[in-house]
C-alpha cells in the first residue's frame, strides 16, 4: 500500500472538487491535521473513515486503496492485492477479520451491482455473460481471501480434551460451524466435538 501515492490522490480529488482541507475535516468530522497528514503521506485513513471518504468523494474503496481511479480490469486485478496488503500490517488479528468482513462485504454488493446493471442494461447476451462472469470472480476470490484470513487467525480449542489446535483449511472450510463454534475432529485426542474458537494472540 503506497501511502504517499494514496496522500496525492486524496489531495487531487479535493483539488477536483475545489475544496479545503478544513471543508473536507468538517464533513468527515475530522481535524483539519488529518487530512493533512493523509495527503502528505504520513498516516491513512481509519477503517471507519475509509467508507465515508469514499463516499464523499464518489469512489471505490479500491481506488481509494490504489491511489488511483480503476477501470474494470485494474479493478479486480487490485482488488485481491489491496486487501492483502491491509492485513499485513501489525493490526490485531480481530482488527484484520474486521477489516476483510468489510471488504468482503463490500466486494460482494459491487458484484451484485455489476449483476443488476448488466441485467437491466446491456442487451447483448455475451457482454451480460461476461459481466456476470467478472461479478463472480470478484465475489468468489474476496470470499476466498476472507476464509483464508480467517484460518490464519484463529485457533480452537477441544471440548472433550481442553487442547487447542489449528485445523487445516478443508477442514475448516468443510466443517459445520456457528459464529463461534466449529464441529471439528481434534488431533490431539481424535475426537469429534463443537469446538471453540479463539482470536490467535
Amino acid at each position: 500500500m503506497d501511502v504517499i501515492k494514496i496522500g496525492e490522490f486524496i489531495k487531487n480529488l479535493r483539488k477536483e472538487r475545489f475544496l479545503t482541507q478544513r471543508e473536507v475535516a468538517e464533513q468527515l468530522h475530522v481535524s483539519e491535521k488529518t487530512i493533512s497528514k493523509w495527503e502528505t503521506g504520513k498516516g491513512v485513513p481509519e477503517i471507519s473513515l475509509m467508507l465515508p471518504l469514499c463516499n464523499f468523494f464518489g469512489i471505490s474503496m479500491n481506488e481509494l486503496l490504489s491511489g488511483e481511479r480503476l477501470n474494470e480490469k485494474q479493478y479486480i486485478e487490485n482488488a485481491e492485492k489491496n486487501i492483502i496488503s491491509l492485513v499485513k500490517d501489525r493490526t490485531s488479528p480481530r482488527k484484520k477479520i474486521i477489516i476483510s468482513t468489510i471488504s468482503c462485504i463490500f466486494a460482494i454488493l459491487s458484484s451484485l451491482a455489476l449483476i443488476i446493471i448488466s441485467a437491466i442494461f446491456i442487451s447483448q447476451t455475451w457482454l451480460r455473460l461476461v459481466m456476470i462472469g467478472i461479478a463472480l470472480i470478484v465475489a468468489i476470490s474476496e470470499v476466498a481471501v476472507i476464509v483464508l484470513i480467517a484460518v490464519s487467525t484463529e485457533i480452537y480449542e477441544c471440548n472433550k480434551c481442553g487442547e487447542k489446535f489449528v485445523p487445516t483449511l478443508s477442514a475448516y472450510i468443510l466443517a459445520p460451524h456457528t459464529f463461534h463454534r466449529r464441529y471439528l475432529k481434534c488431533p490431539h485426542c481424535g475426537k469429534k466435538c463443537w469446538d471453540k474458537s479463539h482470536i490467535r494472540k
